[in-house]
C-alpha cells in the first residue's frame, strides 16, 4: 500500500542492513519519509541512498545519550518531527555462558535495553508535545520465549524490551501512542549469515510450523502494519514472527 503511511516520519534505528533495512525500505514504499539511522555512518547512508524516496541517512550511537541527542536534533531540523519510531538496533552476540563476564553483560544491555529506552525517551517526549499520537514498535526476539544458549545477555535485554513495551502501553495511550514488540525468530539477514547463528537454520526449521528460512522482509511486513492506523486498536503486545517454532 504506497500512501499507507503518507505524510508521517519513521525513524529505524539499526537500519544500514539486515532487519532494519528492510523495515526502512518497506515504510518507504508505504509512504513514510524515512530516517535511516545507524551507528555506521557509511551504510546508513548508502541504505538511504538505495531506498530512495526521500529517506534521510542520521548516523547514531543509540547507547550514547549525546549521539541520540545529537540525532533528534538533526530529524527536527530536516524532517519537522516523527510519527513512529521503530527501536531495531541491536548488538546480537554468541557467548557461552562460562565466557559472560561483566563487560559483555553491561556492553550488551547497555545497547540492547538502555539504547532502546534513550531513543524511546527522546522520541515519545516529542511525539507526546506534538499531541498528535504515535507509534512505538520495538524488535524484540523469540529467543526470549526459546531461552536460547550462548545468548544470556541478549536474551535478558530483548526480555526487558517487552516489559518495557507493555508498561509504555500503559503509560502513554491516553496520548495516543500505541507501543507494541515483534519478536523475529531465526532470520537470514546479513548479520546472521556472518555469525555461528548461521548454523542453526536446519535445526530452527524442524520446530517451525511453516518450513522455510525467515527473511528480514518477514518482519517488516508485520512493522508496517503495526506503523499503520490499521493497528491503531493494538498497543502493550508482542507479535512472534518466527513461522510458529514457538506456539504461545
Amino acid at each position: 500500500m504506497a500512501d499507507r503511511l503518507a505524510g508521517k516520519t519513521a525513524l529505524v534505528t539499526g537500519a544500514a542492513q539486515g532487519i532494519g533495512r528492510a523495515i526502512a525500505e518497506r515504510l518507504a514504499g508505504d509512504g513514510a519519509t524515512v530516517i535511516v539511522s545507524d551507528i555506521n555512518a557509511a551504510g546508513s547512508q548508502a541504505a538511504a541512498s538505495e531506498i530512495g524516496r526521500g529517506a534521510l541517512a542520521i548516523a547514531a550511537d543509540i547507547s550514547d545519550p549525546s549521539s541520540v541527542a545529537a540525532l533528534f536534533k538533526e530529524i527536527e531540523t530536516r524532517a519537522g518531527g516523527l510519527d513512529i519510531l521503530v527501536n531495531n538496533a541491536a548488538i546480537v552476540p554468541f557467548v557461552p555462558w562460562d565466557e559472560v563476564d561483566l563487560d559483555h553483560w553491561r556492553r550488551i544491555i547497555d545497547v540492547n535495553l538502555t539504547g532502546t529506552f534513550i531513543v524511546t525517551r527522546a522520541a515519545t517526549d516529542r511525539m507526546r508535545a506534538a499531541g498528535k499520537g504515535g507509534r512505538v514498535i520495538s524488535i524484540s526476539s523469540n529467543t526470549f520465549f526459546a531461552g536460547t544458549p550462548n545468548m544470556a545477555a541478549y536474551v535478558a535485554a530483548k526480555g526487558g524490551i517487552i516489559g518495557f513495551m507493555r508498561a509504555l502501553a500503559t503509560e502513554l495511550g491516553q496520548h495516543g501512542i500505541t507501543a507494541n514488540a515483534v519478536t523475529p525468530g531465526l532470520i537470514e539477514s546479513d548479520g546472521v549469515k556472518a555469525s555461528p547463528h548461521n548454523e542453526s537454520f536446519g535445526f530452527v526449521e524442524t520446530l517451525q510450523a511453516v518450513k522455510g528460512r525467515g527473511q528480514p522482509e518477514h518482519i517488516a511486513d508485520v512493522v508496517s502494519f503495526l506503523a499503520s492506523d490499521d493497528s491503531r486498536w493494538i498497543t502493550g503486545q508482542t507479535l512472534n514472527v518466527d513461522a510458529g517454532m514457538i506456539r504461545h
